[in-house]
């Protein structure tokens, strides 16, 4: 089994395909770790739950936006942070198929998201978070809303970067050999789009929800791939 984990795909469908077909991931063998954020962005959203139930050995890590997809799921709620936020889109794209299809495909896509943990940790101690976590503090007792919106796990390694010698980086999620996580988007700070590795921190959210890339990479080998520019594979269309 190959393991791999994906960055924050934000409706981008082609962009997921693209990336899936250049590793040639077998969905029947291989894993793979969303580090969450399907939801929200580009008109794909469902079609790329779709795609990712499809995988037999996925492992689906709860992110911000797919909270909101999850309330509106369960108690229809619409907040306009959400809306304003990529949300119109997923809305738009859910109601399209609810009318020509039915409802019942939302099911499966519901039932991953009640389902999705907010942190997953695998047997050789790798950690997978959508946002990160308060490293002074056992992940297990923070909660699910700082753990899918903290972005100071990521600033501060990025920091330690800049302060220390590059050859002995200090470890900053000490639980952990090695943390990925998604939610801040890299495409701006880092314009080679490129998988950002600082401390023992990898993020893998290289902007598909806006005008970057999908990371796709082995957690193993620390190989990579990534989609077309993402608002080249949707030219006509607005992301988040």
């Amino acid at each position: 089994m190959r393991r791999f984990a994906v960055g924050d795909i934000h409706g981008a469908y082609k962009a997921l395909k693209e990336v899936l077909i250049a590793s040639n991931f077998n969905y029947d063998t291989d894993k793979l770790i969303s580090v969450g954020d399907t939801a929200d962005g580009w008109p794909d959203v469902s079609e790329c739950f779709d795609e990712l139930l499809k995988i037999k050995n996925l492992v689906y890590v709860m992110g911000n936006h797919d909270d909101w997809l999850r309330n509106w799921f369960n108690f229809n709620s619409t907040l306009p942070i959400w809306t304003s936020q990529g949300g119109n889109a997923t809305l738009k794209n859910y109601r399209d198929r609810i009318k020509e299809e039915g409802a019942e495909f939302i099911e499966p896509h519901k039932k991953l998201l009640d389902e999705a943990p907010y942190y997953y940790i695998t047997e050789d101690n790798k950690c997978f978070i959508h946002g990160g976590y308060n490293w002074h503090y056992d992940i297990a007792d923070q909660s699910g809303y700082d753990l899918s919106w903290n972005r100071h796990l990521f600033a501060t390694a990025c920091m330690w970067q800049e302060w220390n010698e590059k050859d002995k980086p200090l470890i900053i999620a000490k639980h952990f050999d090695e943390v990925f996580i998604g939610h801040t988007s890299t495409c701006r700070s880092h314009p080679d789009m490129l998988p950002v590795h600082v401390s023992n921190v990898w993020n893998i959210d290289q902007g598909a929800g806006w005008e970057g890339k999908l990371t796709l990479i082995d957690i193993d080998t620390h190989e990579y791939w990534q989609s077309t520019l993402v608002k080249k594979l949707y030219p006509y269309i607005k992301g988040r």
